[in-house]
């Protein structure tokens, strides 16, 4: 019996699908990373031992923190010291205008937590004008 021999077809690899796969998994990193925004606050600290910054005429935002941790903003005092409230209070008073001075003056004994609370909450409102307030060094005689 005579058989009749089939062609051999070629063999081959069909790259199109393979470049679906890598264009649809680079597709798939691209969206499913995550982009951090950093933002950087520039802090203007000055020194202990120069001379006072005469205080000027302009709209700031005056944060004063005693030792217990209670928070007063422009010569009012917050009903408590979380971080919505100060958010809050900071925002009404600065009315969407995030380039006024945001000036922190703390006391020597208050916890440092309350310090970088008000910090974090002018970075999340956009201040770049982060200063904060110390007082003179006594001399020594």
């Amino acid at each position: 019996m005579k058989f009749k021999r089939q062609r051999s077809q070629e063999v081959g690899v069909d790259l199109t699908p393979l470049i679906d796969v890598v264009f649809l998994l680079l597709i798939f990193f691209m969206v499913s990373t995550t982009f951090t925004r950093e933002s950087h606050l520039e802090v203007d600290l000055p020194e202990a031992s120069g001379d006072p910054v005469a205080a000027s005429e302009l709209r700031q935002i005056d944060v004063v923190i005693n030792a217990e941790g209670q928070y007063i903003l422009n010569d009012k005092a917050l009903v408590n010291n979380r971080r919505e409230t100060l958010e809050r209070g900071v925002s009404e008073l600065a009315e969407g205008d995030s380039s006024l001075p945001f000036i922190i003056t703390a006391d020597a004994r208050t916890p440092h937590e309350y310090v970088v609370r008000a910090m974090d909450v002018a970075g999340r409102l956009g201040f770049t004008k982060l200063s904060i307030t110390t007082e003179r060094e006594a001399e020594s005689r």
